[in-house]
């Protein structure tokens, strides 16, 4: 337990409240299903951008990132390399067209729908392919959600950790069970601005309080001068081309992942993506810098090395910081964890209502009872994913690197390709997805020599070459399918690209 004071009692009780009145808010703005997964598609920039980053690093950027940055030093700069890299060329070559085709494509509200309707598959098998991997590897990315959640209150308030659990799963459910895509987007600007300024202020506080950066770069040295080589482990050993490709394979990632790429869907109209990706690129740039930066610190300010690196942010907080900011910057923490665990339960629950019960069960389903399914569904998930974060051991960052790898290698290679790939056929997409996601669960498993590559790399090659495969060797095209989104691309962009 590192505070005791009612300050930051008070201040959690205070940004919780702040929650549930803007899902409350949002509530009363929700009249049907468009409304609830998309909000109907009326974003600007700003919150396009900040929800995007928000729901993207979540609690691993303040717990899991500083962790490995205070375990491994410099080797963890290529991480945030890759992630940038990401960030960036997923803004630049997915966004537009994404809005643009999946409004051509029937008014797509899910990644599954999307694809049903760009490969025109009335067998409904494709969705139902896209909507299983989504609520198999989001129950992973929620759970490392609350496992940070856990982690925090535990550290914070002295609970037990599976009380600790349950208390963030209750209050990110919450607000998402009633507001929707809304709240979820509103509350995730709220969390990232904290997010941002909490990230930029802890390790400024910490460097100073330890005589400046040249003062922290001596004592990492002193404690191991790996820990300033990007090039070497720890240990001293070479990282070598697997290690430095499979930090670096983590911007692979972001083509895939179903929570971001709705936010893509949602923005207001393709004229603001310019926009929101220098928004984007700036939030995400400056914040994987300060969770490096807090990691470092860590490393220089604290004598005694500490049992569990994931909590770096947290004691650096409460070392520098007077209990009334200490519990608005551990409240940033908080931010992080609901801002994406609320975005993947929401995107999960879009998946059982508008991809599972409507698309299998009740296709003429009312938008209210739709919108109703989504919120039961928000429950059950939560309280899976809570089971499977209820192990105390867990460590967010490699609950993280599997769904995220899953994600990615499962429908990056699809995505991509559905966008810029007018030959790709529905078999090829349907290959792709399994392809890349079984990729993931079998190589995740196993171990050695090029076994250690990051399962992302190879699942993103095999389902890229099953799609080209599978589409040149099968059906063509569905030739109106491509006339519609022929005829979006010349009213957006006046030619054919």
């Amino acid at each position: 337990m590192i505070g005791n004071s009612v300050g930051i009692s008070i201040t959690f009780i205070a940004y919780i409240l702040l929650m549930l009145g803007i899902g409350y808010v949002a509530w009363k703005r929700t009249s049907n299903l468009s409304d609830y997964i998309l909000g109907g598609r009326s974003l600007g920039p700003l919150p396009s951008a900040i929800s995007a980053g928000a729901s993207d690093m979540s609690g691993w950027l303040l717990l899991g990132l500083p962790g490995y940055a205070y375990a491994a030093g410099y080797e963890a700069i290529w991480i945030a390399v890759g992630l940038l890299a990401g960030t960036w060329l997923n803004w630049l070559f997915v966004a537009s067209r994404l809005r643009t085709y999946s409004q051509s494509a029937g008014d797509s509200l899910t990644l599954p729908s999307f694809f049903e309707n760009r490969f025109n598959d009335t067998s409904r098998i494709l969705r139902v392919v896209c909507a299983f991997f989504i609520l198999l590897f989001f129950l992973f990315y929620t759970s490392s959600g609350l496992v940070a959640g856990g982690k925090l209150f535990e550290t914070v308030f002295g609970l037990d950790y599976t009380v600790a659990v349950i208390v963030g799963t209750v209050a990110v459910v919450s607000y998402t069970f009633f507001g929707g895509f809304l709240a979820v987007t509103w509350t995730d600007v709220i969390q990232g601005l904290l997010m941002f300024a909490a990230l930029l202020l802890v390790p400024i506080m910490a460097i100073s309080a330890d005589g400046g950066w040249g003062a922290t770069t001596a004592a990492m040295e002193a404690k191991n001068p790996e820990f300033l080589d990007a090039f070497t482990s720890t240990d001293g050993t070479a990282l070598g081309v697997l290690s430095i490709l499979s930090l670096l394979g983590w911007g692979l990632g972001y083509f895939g992942q179903p929570h971001i790429l709705a936010r893509f869907k949602a923005i207001r109209s393709e004229d603001d993506v310019p926009n929101a990706r220098r928004i984007a690129v700036t939030w995400s740039g400056l914040g994987l810098l300060g969770a490096l930066l807090c990691g470092f610190a860590a490393i220089g300010y604290f004598e005694t090395p500490l049992e569990d690196g994931e909590r770096a942010f947290m004691l650096l907080v409460d070392a520098l910081f007077h209990p009334i900011i200490a519990g608005i910057l551990l409240a940033a923490i908080l931010a992080a964890i609901m801002s994406t665990a609320d975005s993947q339960l929401l995107v999960s629950s879009s998946a059982l209502a508008e991809d599972f019960y409507k698309a299998l069960f009740r296709k003429d389903a009312s938008q209210e009872e739709l919108v109703w399914v989504g919120r039961l569904a928000v429950v059950g998930i939560a309280i899976i994913a809570c089971i499977l974060g209820l192990n105390p051991d867990s460590k967010v960052l490699e609950l993280v690197s599997y769904a995220w790898a899953g994600f990615g290698a499962a429908f990056g290679p699809a995505l991509i390709l559905s966008l810029f790939w007018r030959n790709m056929t529905r078999n090829g997409a349907i290959a792709g997805v399994v392809v890349g996601g079984a990729t993931v669960v079998i190589w995740g498993n196993m171990s050695g020599g090029l076994l250690d590559l990051y399962e992302i790399i190879p699942g993103f090659i095999f389902a890229t070459i099953a799609i080209v495969l599978v589409s040149k060797f099968g059906d063509k095209p569905h030739a109106e399918i491509l006339a519609g989104f022929d005829k979006a691309i010349k009213e957006r962009y006046h030619n054919l690209p």
